[in-house]
């Protein structure tokens, strides 16, 4: 079995044809994932070739759940279309929507590409979480959910524990029917936030696409920062600009092809 592995910022992807999958989507997700007895990756994009030149995507998580969509794994997706096909502009489907990729720079294992990412839709709410108490944030759905709260430690803790200890707790929470993305934001300037990323499916990771749309669009709706901003996140940079809340927003980071490779035993 082929596959192709990249990242975006160190949120990591392997890359399979969908042809292969033979509805083994999440088995393969939970076997190639492991980092310690197989590849490892955060996830699986599943790379589906329809009709007239289209394409399709399905994400399965580490944990072998799917996703509605990956904007880090959508941009590695395209930019393996660039390296292996020669493509600047594709539109991958989504379960979360069409996204509209364009590569702005390409040095060959890293093509840096901006993705229209749909028009975030951002609702205060507060979450009464068991054992934690009232937690403020806001539900952020940029094609997949997202709970977004501002804090100003410098660790990201909250709520007197761990990001990644709170994160676990608000992901996994019953309010939220199939789960959630949570994201811990610092407003740095009116230009610039910093955030971590507690991933649904597979925990804490170094960057997240759709989380930095999340966190930008709370940032600007809740705390009225810029419309173009840069969003940090541990593995590193990524921009986000949003005209107006009715438009779509576009988020501009790199992609790098690590490798491709035959795994056996399947």
């Amino acid at each position: 079995m082929d596959f192709v592995k990249a990242h975006a910022c160190g949120n990591d992807f392997l890359i399979l044809e969908e042809a292969v999958a033979q509805r083994r989507h999440a088995e393969l997700a939970r076997k190639l994932c492991s980092r310690n007895t197989s590849i490892g990756a955060d996830g699986i994009e599943f790379l589906e070739r329809r009709a007239a030149g289209e394409f399709f995507l399905r994400l399965f998580n580490a944990d072998g759940s799917e996703a509605e969509l990956s904007g880090n794994g959508t941009r590695c997706v395209a930019a393996w279309l660039a390296q292996s096909e020669g493509l600047t502009q594709v539109t991958l489907g989504t379960h979360g929507g069409k996204r509209a990729c364009t590569v702005i720079e390409a040095s060959d294992p890293v093509y840096t590409i901006e993705s229209e990412m749909g028009v975030p839709r951002v609702m205060a709410r507060a979450i009464d979480l068991p054992g934690v108490g009232i937690v403020e944030g806001a539900m952020v759905n940029v094609g997949n959910p997202h709970y977004v709260l501002f804090v100003e430690t410098d660790d990201f803790s909250a709520h007197g524990m761990s990001w990644q200890e709170l994160g676990a707790k608000i992901s996994t929470d019953p309010m939220f029917a199939h789960g959630t993305n949570v994201e811990f934001v610092k407003v740095l300037s009116q230009g610039e936030i910093e955030f971590r990323i507690f991933e649904r499916g597979c925990g804490p990771t170094t960057s997240s696409g759709t989380g930095t749309c999340a966190s930008s669009s709370a940032a600007m709706v809740l705390r009225g920062v810029n419309r173009e901003l840069t969003a940090l996140a541990e593995g590193g940079p990524q921009r986000t600009l949003w005209p107006s809340n009715q438009e779509v927003m576009r988020l501009t980071g790199p992609a790098e092809i690590i490798c491709t490779g035959k795994v056996a035993g399947l």
